[in-house]
């Protein structure tokens, strides 16, 4: 049995993708990889106060590396190429629209006189939660076919077309899910039996959706924390150990 194209396999191919991507193009700015370095290009004029300067990152030559490496195999005419493509790129295209001006500031005891900046990705925690966001908003599709000279081809369009159609940074999917409530070792899931809930939540960490409507228990757990504490002139912070209770909330 192949993979399924799910939405879950959509943000495995993007998040991976991103991944190269991001590991390439941080090589190259530490000077870890001989065949790139900095990106020379797209800079522009300096803004008020700061200059250019360190080792601006080159995401351009990272996505390529990626594009080759990730989409090496995606050169079938069928639907789960098409979904993958896409999905690879939308994972590439997050670095680049999440990337950003560091700067270092020069001067007397700091006082940020000079300031330069370069192009800098952001922590891939970052890439990660955004590809959450498009993971909970990917875009079910249908397959289509149709005869072209080399043979029949698929495609695929929107199910749904009184929502606004994916564009390159959104994923697509086209197969439902499997019920990751039961352990599954098929689809590799371990089901949510005591899995921790948050009773107050309406969304997917809840216990009404996490639990999959079995319940939950509930159980208080004693936890040692520092409190009380107070900044010592000069200069430490003493604080006391105090012991907290905590409900705890797991899935049935």
């Amino acid at each position: 049995m192949g993979v399924k194209t799910t939405r879950e396999s959509a943000f495995v191919h993007a998040i991976a993708s991103a991944g190269v991507a991001f590991a390439v193009t941080r090589a190259c700015a530490e000077g870890s990889a001989t065949i790139c370095g900095c990106d020379t290009r797209h800079k522009g004029p300096p803004g008020e106060g700061w200059k250019w300067g360190g080792c601006s990152e080159d995401v351009e030559f990272g996505s390529m590396v990626s594009r080759e490496f990730a989409d090496a195999r995606e050169n079938r005419p069928d639907a789960r190429s098409a979904m993958n493509r896409q999905n690879n790129e939308a994972g590439r295209v997050s670095i680049t629209d999440h990337m950003y001006l560091k700067c270092k500031c020069h001067g007397l005891s700091g006082s940020c006189e000079v300031k330069t900046c370069w192009w800098s990705q952001p922590d891939f925690r970052v890439i990660g939660d955004y590809m959450k966001d498009k993971y909970d908003s990917a875009s079910e599709m249908v397959v289509e076919k149709h005869r072209e000279s080399r043979g029949w081809v698929e495609t695929l369009r929107p199910k749904y077309t009184f929502f606004k159609p994916p564009t390159d940074r959104d994923l697509v999917y086209y197969e439902n899910s499997p019920n990751f409530c039961e352990p599954n070792p098929e689809t590799g899931s371990f089901g949510t039996r005591d899995r921790v809930c948050n009773l107050t939540s309406h969304g997917i960490d809840g216990c009404d959706l996490l639990c999959c409507g079995r319940g939950h228990n509930t159980r208080t757990e004693k936890r040692k924390e520092k409190c009380h504490c107070v900044f010592h002139w000069c200069c430490y912070v003493s604080c006391q150990e105090c012991v907290r209770v905590y409900d705890v909330h797991t899935c049935k």
